[in-house]
């Protein structure tokens, strides 16, 4: 019988060395991160943002990583063509399309607008590598266990949805059940996969349902087991989490992190105080990949002395 791989295992194949932080701080680290670059517009700090975010990404995923960036680079330019396209607000026409003027500055806000919605699918795609379900139900257990539990177990739900249905897909394709010839006959095989899905997420809740009040979910003075706990090394996030908060405050109440492309694109800051912004932002969005590098190093290292 073949042994079923579980959404655990195949994610702890590739061992994150950021997620061995505590997960109140690695939450409120990269939610900064996230947050942050949402609300950013100047192009050298989104440069940063996206830099670390692909630079970790990388560090995470291994090989995976390069679909990722042809997908990245499809999406940039989708977006970057869009805006200039249906926004024809600015002082430098590069030419004309249509009798309607292709600006400069449409081109460039578009790249920008580009540019942080990849930033923040990476830095999302991280969180949740390194937020995993057991993480998750650790930071909100406490304030919202009820809430927090059935979030992760629907996030968990849906890659083992995704993975069962491929399961069936080729079960049926080996023994010759599934025909892509007619559109009819394609319906039924999905029908047919869809009743057998059904079936198994009906079961496998009620097994669920059965695990949880044997383990005695509900009960009054059940105890709780932590798996994780605080060190000095979650402190030193923690600490992070917030400088990079009230630096991204401070960038954008002094006006260094704001930007405006209209009419003209203004001029990009590189003052001492701005220099010192974007070196202090670099240093917090390339953290986690340092980490990642210094501990993968660290590992051969030691094996190599095995």
């Amino acid at each position: 019988m073949i042994q079923e791989k579980t959404e655990d295992t195949e994610m702890n194949e590739k061992v994150i060395a950021f997620g061995a932080f505590h997960p109140v701080p690695s939450f409120l680290f990269l939610m900064s991160l996230i947050v942050i670059a949402v609300f950013m517009a100047n192009p050298v700090a989104v440069g940063i943002l996206l830099l670390g975010a692909l630079l970790f990404s990388a560090a995470i995923q291994g090989r995976k990583f390069f679909s990722d960036i042809a997908f990245y680079l499809v999406l940039f330019i989708l977006l970057s063509l869009a805006n200039p396209l249906f926004s024809h607000n600015g002082a430098t026409p590069l030419f004309f399309l249509n009798g309607n003027p292709v600006t400069l500055e449409a081109v460039l806000y578009g790249a920008d607008i580009a540019a942080v919605m990849i930033t923040v699918i990476a830095w999302c795609r991280c969180f949740s590598a390194v937020m995993t379900s057991d993480k998750l139900i650790c930071v909100f257990g406490g304030i919202l266990p009820k809430i927090s539990l059935v979030l992760t177990m629907a996030l968990r739900f849906i890659p083992l949805f995704r993975r069962r249905h491929k399961e069936l897909s080729d079960a049926q394709k080996a023994m010759g059940y599934y025909s892509e010839k007619g559109f009819v006959s394609k319906i039924a095989c999905n029908a047919r996969i869809f009743s057998a899905l059904v079936t198994w997420a009906l079961e496998g809740t009620a097994d669920t349902a059965a695990s949880m009040k044997a383990r005695g979910y509900g009960l009054r003075g059940r105890t709780k087991f932590a798996p994780f706990r605080f060190t000095a090394g979650d402190g030193v996030l923690s600490f992070c989490a917030a400088a990079l908060t009230v630096i991204s405050i401070l960038g954008i109440r002094l006006g260094i992190f704001t930007f405006s492309f209209y009419p003209r694109v203004e001029k990009i800051s590189f003052s001492p105080v701005a220099l010192c912004l974007y070196a202090a932002l670099a240093a917090f969005s390339l953290f986690p990949f340092i980490f990642e590098a210094k501990e993968a190093l660290r590992w051969k290292y030691l094996r190599s002395k095995i």
